[in-house]
């Protein structure tokens, strides 16, 4: 009779508890569904029409992404510039994170301070303001074009303004915000055990090979997470390459997410752009499995 009365107590505590769980989950319930599922699936479904936002969406099959992939040369522009932005800025910024985080993984007074200091670019860098400001540093009248003609240095187009130098500009801003994955890597420095650097010291081992035989080692799961992360900001980069150069000059500047904002608000070739979005998400999906494949080879954990 008790394991009986104890089955129904464990039984009626169990739902009532199930109750209060997916009570307490209906807010972010509803927000997935009516912000994420519902338009992720109009999303699909429009892929598939040619959709003008004015009229009724007219299905067509797979024709936007044969289209896409066989003959829209801007297409493979915004994805030649996207992949090339991503390939130079995510190493730069990861490297340039790191270097500061091992600086700022000290003890010394007024630490803190700096760490915010240098954690600011990342909020503000994204930024519609920032980015003005970037192109007016850059431009014509701007500081760097004052500097460049005081060392004697003569540019007939300013550097936001050169198909050569306009996606450097747009990198060099992104390497700026380096801010987050900084912090990511302070974090992951501070649970190196101090221990492992002392025997390496009292072995004659050099800063230098401390940092390579014990720092990089202990720390590849934070690179590995911090790489993932930069990768996948990067291929959505939107506000940089629009409000800099607003894909110029001559498209060298002309990112994945631009070109399909373009297609969308600009052109109003929503089901297009619905499929140009999807390819997106494709790519994304691929990088990051391709990521997770390789980590087995080079990322340590302890626990293995």
């Amino acid at each position: 009779m008790r394991k009986a009365k104890s089955l129904q107590e464990t039984q009626h505590y169990s739902a009532k508890d199930n109750a209060v769980g997916y009570l307490l989950m209906t807010p972010w319930l509803i927000g997935f569904i009516l912000m994420w599922a519902i338009p992720a699936g109009m999303s699909i479904y429009y892929s598939f029409t040619d959709y003008n936002l004015l009229s009724a969406p007219n299905w067509v099959g797979f024709q936007n992404y044969v289209t896409i992939l066989t003959t829209d040369t801007n297409f493979r522009q915004a994805l030649f510039v996207t992949l090339g932005y991503v390939f130079v800025m995510v190493p730069l910024r990861l490297i340039f994170a790191l270097f500061v985080a091992n600086l700022l993984n000290k003890k010394h007074v007024g630490m803190a301070m700096y760490r915010v200091l240098y954690y600011v670019p990342s909020i503000i860098g994204g930024s519609i303001a920032v980015s003005v400001v970037w192109k007016q540093i850059f431009g014509n009248q701007g500081v760097i074009m004052s500097l460049l003609e005081r060392f004697g240095i003569e540019q007939e187009y300013s550097l936001v303004g050169n198909p050569r130098t306009a996606l450097f500009v747009i990198i060099l801003m992104g390497v700026w915000q380096f801010g987050s994955s900084m912090l990511i890597f302070l974090s992951g420095l501070k649970q190196i055990p101090d221990a492992l650097y002392e025997s390496a010291a009292m072995d004659g081992a050099t800063p230098i090979q401390r940092f390579w035989k014990i720092t990089i080692p202990m720390l590849t799961p934070t690179i590995f997470f911090n790489l993932i992360q930069q990768i996948i900001n990067g291929l959505r980069i939107f506000t940089e390459s629009k409000i800099i150069t607003d894909g110029g000059p001559m498209n060298s500047t002309l990112t994945y997410v631009l070109y399909l904002y373009r297609t969308a608000f600009t052109n109003f070739h929503m089901g297009y752009s619905c499929a140009l979005a999807w390819i997106m998400v494709l790519i994304i999906g691929l990088a990051t499995v391709l990521l997770f494949k390789t980590q087995k080879s080079w990322v340590y954990y302890e626990a293995q």
